[in-house]
């Protein structure tokens, strides 16, 4: 096909004016042929109906509890039809012409098996949030996105493998999930995507930037107070990640550095801090990884 399906999906969780912004931002793109998914995770506050009312054209499904960032969009792809899957955090925008570079990508070579484009701030549109991503760092773990807060002068516009893609936006062609599965929902927020692109790159796939592609995010620069939520996904995930996809001595390594390090550390400084609902988020967290060995390697398939 000379334009295949594209099947757009997104989350909604609460603040569905912001889902609606992404929705009209995709009434405007120039890719002639897509769907557009969007998977209301549970909403309890705001009634998501003025989603369908406001976008009669987009197909929306309810899910009838909070199934996290993973099941969410598992949910979506189950019920998708394109030939490309195109995640987009709801709270992104998009330019008219994002589409046609990421399909023209994938399509020059069967072993690129996910991409992302090139993610710019929606508050401060001319810095840049992700262009690539470097492997993260051997035992800590540590990612650091490239180009972050950077003034964007093209200093990123070449297209380049890149070792992960981005949560925020990626597109994936259907025939990959199809080998490797869907995103692992144990993980509910955070690393998924990470823990998808190394299935992808086990599977023989490469993954790659692309700069000609740009989506803006309405995440803030600043990395905002932390809250109870974030500490514990995020550091339960760091933990979960590693006992997933970190193999022999390395693993060993890791999970020492992280029980006897980076556990230990995080746990005094927000006592320090004063601020004892971290601190118990953290410990939530630690423990949560002693108690949960069952299925730790299975993958939801797509059929």
């Amino acid at each position: 096909m000379e334009n295949p399906l594209v099947s757009i999906i997104t989350i909604n969780y609460e603040h569905p004016h912001v889902t609606c912004a992404l929705l009209e931002s995709l009434r405007h793109i120039s890719y002639p042929n897509i769907e557009v998914i969007v998977v209301d995770n549970a909403s309890v506050k705001d009634d998501p109906a003025i989603i369908s009312r406001l976008f009669p054209e987009v197909i929306f499904i309810q899910s009838k509890e909070n199934l996290g960032f993973a099941g969410g969009n598992n949910l979506g792809i189950r019920q998708a039809k394109g030939e490309y899957i195109m995640l987009l955090n709801n709270d992104t925008e998009v330019e008219p012409g994002f589409i046609e570079p990421l399909i023209s990508k994938l399509q020059s070579d069967s072993l690129i098996g996910a991409v992302s484009p090139k993610i710019r701030f929606f508050h401060t549109p001319d810095t840049i949030q992700y262009a690539g991503i470097k492997p993260y760092t051997p035992v800590t773990l540590r990612q650091y996105l490239i180009g972050l807060g950077e003034v964007d002068s093209g200093q990123y516009n070449t297209s380049c493998e890149t070792f992960s893609i981005h949560g925020a936006a990626m597109m994936i062609p259907v025939s990959v999930i199809k080998k490797v599965g869907l995103m692992a929902e144990l993980y509910f927020l955070y690393y998924e995507e990470h823990d998808w692109a190394e299935r992808i790159k086990r599977a023989g796939y490469r993954i790659f930037y692309v700069p000609d592609s740009l989506v803006m995010h309405k995440e803030s620069i600043s990395t905002g107070k932390q809250s109870p939520l974030k500490t514990y996904y995020i550091t339960r995930n760091r933990f979960l990640f590693a006992r997933r996809n970190i193999k022999g001595y390395n693993k060993l390594i890791t999970l020492i550095y992280l029980s006897f390090i980076a556990f230990p550390k995080g746990l005094i400084a927000h006592t320090l801090n004063k601020r004892f609902d971290l601190a118990k988020a953290t410990w939530r967290a630690y423990f949560w990884n002693f108690v949960h060995f069952s299925d730790l390697n299975k993958n939801q398939i797509l059929k």
